[in-house]
């Protein structure tokens, strides 16, 4: 059992969401947060890197107990595939190459009459519905995925985008993710230059084919690989030209409820001289909101725990004797949490994992466990 030390002056704890810009990492989203709220203890539910935008869910105070909770559960993005070429990290940031140019058809122009495939030289030409069989047969479901060589796993402790910058070889092990959808929103033909040369050369143009999409999936699955994985399969290349996170767990930002308090930000450049004298240029995250707004934006530990997991009401004596470690004897209903749609044993969540709260004062006293059918132990406990 963990439990968190009380201070003389009660902290300020809980959730913001905030809708982090392109250009910055995560961390640096964490450390305008730390800034604006004057407090060290800040981290998020998930990195989101620098090229993509969306929700991340920043923990401040005891509210970071809780993100170890929240990056379990599945996620939403919407993203853009371009067919046609290949990255050596699997999205724009890479060193991009052609493989093969690529046409969106109408189905009725795609073969003869004798059923022969039409072509067009080198050109390959692809029909929606290949798109969609491909995905529906292969990306949908329980699948195997290779993560990206440029993404964070580790390998021999280190992380492997790490090795692939210094040129080694990276090869990773599959690993099985959940993709609860993969939906094509819209296809349309584009113009790229081959080869990723500069646009602004004169370069020589080639068509390609951008998919914009959304995915719902488990923890640990990479939209890059989905998108490399496509073009692959469709044996032209693909790779991920944007990516944006539309949802985390119960944090979305298609909520009404929620929208009104997600706290926006953006990128701005800053210059700074080196230890070597070199002047150099980073972007970091600014918020977009006064820092004395950041009370009203920000989600109470008891609105935060209701969109992270079940939860569960309970006694002021029995509030007390989880605070010194007690088990209590009692059980763990399905429906412990009514508000939120959350029920105990969802995926993501964790099997019979909930949060005790004191009804009078909305008071989180801190995550529970079930230990066997009729004992719930303290796993962390806030103090009162």
């Amino acid at each position: 059992m963990i439990v968190s030390k009380k201070s003389n002056k009660t902290e300020h704890s809980g959730l913001v969401v905030v809708d982090k810009p392109l250009g910055v990492t995560s961390h640096d989203v964490v450390a305008a947060m730390r800034g604006a709220l004057h407090m060290r203890r800040v981290g998020h539910a998930g990195t989101l890197d620098p090229q993509a935008s969306g929700v991340l869910v920043i923990g401040f105070g005891y509210g970071t107990r809780l993100l170890n909770y929240i990056v379990d559960h599945t996620k939403s993005y919407e993203a853009t595939i371009r067919l046609g070429q290949a990255s050596t990290t699997d999205d724009s940031e890479g060193e991009v190459r052609t493989v093969a140019p690529s046409v969106l058809v109408d189905e009725e122009l795609q073969s003869t009459p004798d059923g022969e495939r039409k072509k067009n030289g080198n050109v390959r030409m692809l029909t929606l519905q290949e798109i969609e069989q491909v995905i529906s047969d292969h990306l949908t479901g329980d699948i195997q995925q290779v993560p990206s060589s440029y993404s964070a796993v580790r390998v021999n402790g280190r992380h492997a985008y790490e090795l692939a910058r210094q040129g080694k070889d990276v090869e990773l092990d599959a690993r099985p993710v959940t993709i609860n959808e993969f939906t094509v929103l819209h296809v349309h033909n584009a113009v790229a230059v081959a080869n990723g040369g500069d646009p602004g050369n004169s370069a020589r143009t080639i068509p390609v084919i951008d998919v914009d999409v959304r995915v719902g999936c488990s923890t640990g699955t990479y939209i890059r690989s989905l998108g490399r994985d496509l073009g692959r399969l469709l044996g032209v290349g693909g790779y991920l030209t944007k990516l944006r996170r539309t949802r985390v767990g119960q944090f979305d930002l298609e909520d009404s409820q929620l929208a009104c308090r997600v706290v926006t930000a953006h990128a701005e450049p800053r210059a700074f001289t080196n230890r070597d004298g070199v002047t150099m240029t980073l972007n970091r995250a600014v918020l977009d909101i006064e820092a004395e707004e950041l009370a009203d934006r920000s989600l109470t530990m008891f609105e935060a725990v209701q969109r992270t997991m079940p939860v569960i009401a309970v006694s002021d004596e029995d509030a007390s004797d989880l605070r010194f470690g007690c088990r209590l004897p009692i059980s763990l209903p399905v429906e412990a949490n009514s508000d939120s749609s959350i029920e105990v044993g969802e995926e993501g969540v964790g099997d019979g994992i909930a949060a005790a709260y004191q009804p009078q004062t909305g008071e989180v006293v801190g995550i529970v466990q079930s230990v066997g059918a009729h004992e719930l132990k303290p796993v962390v406990v806030f103090p009162g």
